[in-house]
Order: C-alpha cells, then structure tokens, then sequence
C-alpha cells in the first residue's frame, strides 16, 4: 500500500485536541469553516497520494546533480512543484494583498504535514518559500514586497535562506560575508554560504536568495548583520528575470539523505543585493523566517514518521512468521505490537504539539493576545525537537519492524531514515532548541510554562470520572512537571539549565503527549481509548527519569576535566 494522507487524523487533531474552534471563531478567520477545512485537506490529501509520493522513491534514486552549472533536478519534480504551485499551497497563510489565500498557518502546517510524508525531498522546496514570504511580509519595503511577495506566493519564483559559512555553522556571528554599499543603494555582496537547501534548480524562473552579511560598520557578534535580497537572475524594470547576478553554485553536497533536494555551497562574488529591514537588523528579520521554518521542520519529521509508520504497519499485517494469534503475521507478537503502537502514539503526540503550536500562531495574529504568542513562542522549540526526533526514532522503528528487510534498500524502510536524519540538525539542532527552551524562553519565570500546566491539569480533573487512573497519572506529570520548571527557572548559572535542557524538553513533550491521548480518550472513540492507556500507562513514565536527569545540573558534567573522561 502507497503512502495514503492521514487527513483523517489531521481533522481529529483539530476538531477535537486543539482550539482550532476557538481560531474559526475570530472575524480574521471565521471564512475557514468546516466544510472549508475539510475540502482543504481533501485536496491537498489526493495531491499528496497521487502526484508527490511516487516521486518519494525517485528522488532517492536519481539524486539532483550539477552540471556545467546547472543544477539538474530528480525525475518528476518538476511536475510536482508545478502541482504545488498551481494548486496555491505555498502561499495558503500568506497576505491575500499579494496574492496569498490568508488561510490560518494551522492549515497550511497540516498540509506540510502530508507533503513531507510524500516527498520529504520536495516539500523542503515550498516550505523555503513560505519561511521567506513571511519575512517579506514583516520586514521588506512595500517596493520589495510588490516585486517579489505575487511571484513567490504563485511559485513563479522560489526563496532560499543563507546563514551557514564553513566557520559560522550555530555561531551565525562568526559570518564573515561582507556587504559594501553601491551608489545605487543596493549592496554588493561578497562571502560563501553552505548547507543551502534548493539554492538552485532547472524548473523554476528564478531563485530569490535572503543572505546574511555585514556592513562596513557592522560590530562584530549578530548585532552587526544585515540582511539581504539577492536574487539569482536581476529583476528588470518590468519586474522579470534579467541578468544574470554574480553569484553561483560551487558543488553539491554528497548527504545521507534527502537525495533529491540539492544542497549546496554557495559563492556571492559581488552580487548585487537588497537590503531588508534595518542596517544591523538582520537577525531580527531572518528570526522571523527561522521560527516560521522550526516550526515547518518539526512537522517534516512528523509527516515522515506518519510515512514510515504506514509501511511498517502495513508490512507487519502481511508478514507471516511463526504463530502467536489468529492471523499467524507478525503484527501478533507483543513487541511488534509495542513498538507499532509506540510509533502510532509518539506520531499523534508530535502532530498534536505542531497543530496546537501552529493554533497559538494563528490566534496571536487573530487577537493580540500576547498569552497566545508566549504560547506559540513555548511550543516551537518542542515542537521542532520532538518532531524531528519523532521522524527518526520512528523511522529507526519501522526498520526494525521490517527486520532483515528494513536493512534492504529496495523496501523503502531506510529511506525514511535516512531523509529524516539532518531535521534534528538544521534550523538550531536540538540541543539548541533545548536551550531556547530553558533559556529565553523561561526570561518570563515560567509563566506560560505554568499557565499550560494548569491547563494540562484542569482537562485531567475533568477526564477523573470516566479514566480516574490515566487522568491521575497525567495530572501527577504535570505536577512533577512543574516542579522542573519552577528549579529551572531559579537556576541563575545558566549551565545548570543548560546541562538538563535536552531531558527537560523531552519530558515536556512526554507529559503534554499524555495531555492529548487523554483528552482523545474523552471523545469515546474506543481505538483512541485503548492508545492513550498504552502511551500514558507505559510511555508517559519516561517523564520521571527524564526530569531526574533534567534537575541535576551542570555539576559532574562541565566540571570534570577532559582527561578524566578520555578526551
């Protein structure tokens, strides 16, 4: 069976998990009813099944290659993004102004969702131009917004992100792309950027680079970099590609994964580029774009776990082995029974964080309400790290399902692997999204760490009467839960934060999983009964040891001289 949209639970997640409710409720979002949401997912659902997936296994195959400068794509891609850009889903969320269709960002997540469990390889592609567009938005002059805003939003154009040089990788001020003014007042930009996914392609008319650099009088560190817009081919007076401008591909990265998204090193060479936002701004502009793409990568994770989910699923079904239950498959065994429902559980856990994050987005722009950006600004970093870490750990799964066979190419299991890999590592590893968590995400004491909490804590008084023991042990997490933050938020050595962060998230992620399979357990719905007893009586205990680990500080760990530990 081909990788099939989980448009079903995706509806479920919104209907009956997050406040996707309250969100249609406001006058910015109250077109997006029912009957909208569902022809939207349906739509995007068959693009995804029918015209992305089969091209999943292509791209692995036929990697995109350079040659004689030409970046030269996998079979078929092409016709992909052409259907992703025509069918509008790369400016769903984007200013109606300019040509977007002004939908909230929780459907536009949702069908991100599916695109990457199609054609992980592909979606990098829009979920670019998305980044992009919503930086545009924030931070460009209205000229800059009118040229390039329409022809990014149809797809006729497509945006990249240039942070990385081979000595600034996380230590973005390290950069040394330099940035000297014209007497036009555009800027020549000189410098190399790597890791830069799509910097190029043979389908698409032309390749609209962001790219940090430093002024003449920028200081040194990130409070001296600039953002730009330098574009591959010169827009003319009439806004259409001109000339060439002076930059180019210089290699293709040989990855891991992903074979069909090229990656590339990239040389400015006195390129003539655009200044976005303020001089010395450029962290805050690209900020914007970056938070748009943790969010979008934790969901890349998610939407190859749910792929990588389906095949072993459907390979347990069929495999017979021995005989331990009726149907003789080895879907029968308990411990493929255990990891299955693991993947299953640990899938509807990261899709609920991504949505619920992707809510509060929606309704901190609908509302003004600063509790709704804490929120949303609370979420992101869990929902990049345990999304992405969702994608591996299931796709690791899924080839252990498969046994001997998951270690054969020709299966398709290690595919998922090895695409989803570099997601924990691009847009701030998890390490450091960890640290954002404990670190300037907690500058506000905890507070809407705790108001979550209560939140997590009043749905279990409520769930008491119908599953007193998954509804205690859920509001027991909680309180463990909030204990942590409460000791991480009165570290003052921010090492001692720093040394539990990775446990800490995870522990998050842990009880707020425990949080939606319980309010899925309320619905009724048996199926969804049976899954949230499992994660919440066998995996939702994982939070104790996690939180042990969290609150033990820095001492024993940044102290011990490097010899003692082999070093």
């Amino acid at each position: 069976m081909p990788y099939r949209s989980p448009v079903a639970d995706i509806t479920f997640v919104l209907d009956k998990i997050v406040d996707f409710a309250g969100l249609t409720g406001t006058d910015r979002f109250a077109e997006t009813s029912p009957d909208v949401t569902e022809a939207i997912l349906t739509e995007a659902g068959r693009m995804c099944d029918d015209i992305l997936a089969p091209l999943n296994r292509a791209g692995d195959l036929n990697p995109a290659v350079l040659e004689n400068g030409i970046v030269r794509t996998s079979p078929g891609f092409a016709e992909g993004y052409r259907a992703i850009a025509d069918g509008g889903w790369i400016g769903m969320a984007a200013d109606p102004e300019h040509g977007g269709m002004g939908l909230p960002h929780t459907l536009a997540t949702a069908v991100n969702d599916m695109m990457s469990g199609a054609c992980l390889a592909l979606q990098l592609n829009p979920l670019m131009s998305q980044g992009q567009i919503e930086a545009l938005e924030h931070h460009a002059s209205d000229e800059i917004k009118a040229l390039y805003l329409p022809k990014l939003i149809s797809g006729e154009w497509h945006g990249t992100m240039n942070l990385t040089e081979p000595q600034a990788g996380s230590d973005v001020g390290a950069l040394r792309t330099k940035a000297e003014p014209l007497d036009d007042g555009t800027y020549a930009i000189t410098g190399q950027k790597i890791f830069i996914s799509w910097a190029d392609n043979d389908f698409i008319a032309n390749t609209c680079h962001l790219v940090l650099a430093r002024l003449p009088d920028g200081v040194a560190g990130t409070k001296g970099i600039s953002l730009f817009m330098v574009p591959k081919l010169i827009p003319d007076a009439d806004g259409n590609p001109g000339e060439r401008n002076s930059l180019r591909v210089v290699s293709l990265e040989h990855k891991m994964g992903l074979h069909g998204s090229p990656t590339a090193v990239m040389a400015f060479e006195g390129a003539k580029g655009w200044l976005i936002g303020k001089p010395h701004g450029g962290m805050a502009a690209m900020f914007t774009m970056m938070n748009n793409a943790r969010l979008g990568v934790g969901v890349q994770g998610l939407g190859v776990a749910e792929a990588a989910y389906q095949k072993a699923a459907e390979y347990a079904q069929d495999r017979r082995q021995g005989r331990v239950g009726g149907t003789g498959t080895i879907s029968e065994y308990p411990d493929v029974r255990r990891m299955l429902m693991t993947m299953k559980g640990d899938v509807f856990t990261a899709r609920s964080i991504a949505l619920d994050c992707a809510v509060a987005i929606d309704l901190a722009n609908a509302t003004g309400d600063a509790r709704w950006s804490a929120r949303a600004a609370l979420l992101t970093p869990i929902a990049k790290a345990f999304g992405t870490d969702t994608g591996i750990e299931v796709s690791q799964m899924g080839m252990q399902v498969h046994g001997g066979m998951g270690f054969i190419e020709e299966t398709g299991a290690a595919q998922f692997l090895r695409d989803v890999r570099v997601t924990a590592i691009y847009e701030g590893t998890n390490g450091i999204q960890a640290m954002d968590l404990v670190g300037r995400k907690m500058m506000d004491g905890g507070e809407a760490a705790f108001r979550l909490l209560d939140e997590i804590e009043a749905n279990a008084e409520a769930a008491r009467g119908a599953h007193p023991d998954l509804a205690e042990a859920v509001w027991n997490a909680a309180e463990s839960l909030r204990e942590a933050t409460e000791w991480m938020a009165a570290q003052s050595d921010m090492n001692d934060r720093f040394a539990g962060a990775v446990p800490y998230l995870r522990a998050f992620a842990r009880v707020l999983g425990g949080h939606y399979h319980l309010t899925a357990a309320q619905t009724g719905d048996a199926a969804r009964s049976a899954q949230a007893a499992f994660y919440i009586r066998r995996i939702l205990p994982e939070h104790q040891a996690l939180l042990a680990h969290a609150m033990s500080g820095a001492a024993g760990l940044v102290d011990v001289p490097l010899e003692e530990l082999g070093l």
